[in-house]
């Protein structure tokens, strides 16, 4: 699928996006800030990719007929993904390309890391560092300015009924080392729901997959409980309506978020405005928790606790993709 259009003069670039938000929401983030026509891969996998990439290596090997069908000449001059996934299929194309093609990976790519021209990875990952590296202080994202201000327009409409200040709650879900259940379901709502009521405010919601598919079947109601008394605008995941999530960070005064999505987190400090954690420890790895101390000490962030106060401060906008595409642009020399 084609983003922008190919002209003769600009490079030809890929962008690898797979089924997992995050992964695609941080490579085409920084596809977009980089500023030049690419071209969107989607990609989608097979049993395979669950081989180490040691396996693998470089190949097509862990994605659909599909997929490949998608990936032919001509090779193009740089190919952005994300995630250890996706690393496979782009070393291939590299290799296809006769190594002209050049690439670019956030979040480090698992084996044949050396492949890759440059490779931005999340400090909170603590990884070892290397002259293909890049050190970002959060997920990268497209979340820009411009992309606000017309997610403002489009979304005023809709939410104009509720009573301001809004404030946007940004649900994540369980991960695999973590459980979030009915009782944080309930926790963070009511804090969320708390703030909005003492300002005589509204809420705006938004669900994720992981949550709506929990396994304890009475995550959901319990969240759905904690909001019941106050204005909303409710987005489940899967509501064929349409998304409002970049509808909600442009019109929110104050983003409450959980802390187990790292690409929520930092979308959310995107905007200068009050942004709150929720992050009670049992949901918290030690890697998040790493990512959630730069946040509060950088000033982008404050945690959510039963005593937090809304305040109202601003933080300067976050958006480490810029920090890429200007590495693209000055180690790679694509457009520079």
């Amino acid at each position: 699928m084609s983003e922008t259009e190919q002209t003769d003069q600009s490079p030809r670039v890929w962008v690898l996006a797979d089924d997992r938000p995050g992964n695609r929401s941080q490579c085409l983030g920084v596809a977009r800030v980089l500023g030049l026509p690419f071209q969107q891969k989607d990609i989608e996998y097979g049993p395979l990719v669950r081989l180490h990439n040691a396996l693998l290596g470089a190949s097509f090997a862990a994605i659909t007929p599909a997929s490949r069908a998608g990936l032919t000449p001509p090779w193009p001059d740089l190919v952005i993904g994300a995630g250890r996934r996706s690393a496979s299929a782009a070393r291939k194309i590299k290799k296809l390309s006769g190594g002209r093609t050049k690439l670019v990976h956030v979040m480090h790519p698992g084996a044949g890391a050396g492949d890759f021209d440059l490779i931005a990875q999340p400090a909170h990952d603590a990884r070892p560092t290397a002259a293909n590296t890049l050190t970002i202080p959060a997920a990268a994202h497209g979340v820009t300015a411009d992309v606000l201000a017309a997610a403002k327009e489009e979304w005023e409409p809709v939410f104009a009924h509720l009573p301001r200040p809004l404030v946007a709650l940004m649900v994540g879900g369980s991960t695999r080392r973590r459980e979030f259940g009915p009782d944080m379901a309930g926790e963070v709502a009511g804090l969320a729901a708390k703030l909005a009521r003492d300002k005589g405010g509204a809420l705006l919601v938004s669900t994720s997959r992981r949550v709506e598919e929990s396994e304890d079947p009475a995550t959901m109601p319990a969240l759905l409980a904690a909001i019941a008394d106050v204005s909303h605008h409710l987005y489940r995941w899967g509501d064929p309506a349409g998304n409002p999530y970049m509808g909600y960070l442009a019109h929110a005064d104050v983003v409450v978020v959980t802390g187990d999505s790292v690409s929520m987190s930092t979308e959310a400090c995107a905007r200068p405005g009050p942004v709150y954690l929720y992050a009670p420890s049992p949901l918290i790895t030690p890697k998040h928790k790493r990512f959630h101390d730069y946040l509060f000490d950088a000033g982008y962030a404050r945690p959510l606790t039963a005593e937090t106060v809304w305040e109202d401060w601003t933080h300067a906008p976050l958006n480490p993709a810029e920090d890429i595409a200007r590495a693209i642009r000055e180690r790679l020399n694509i457009g520079a």
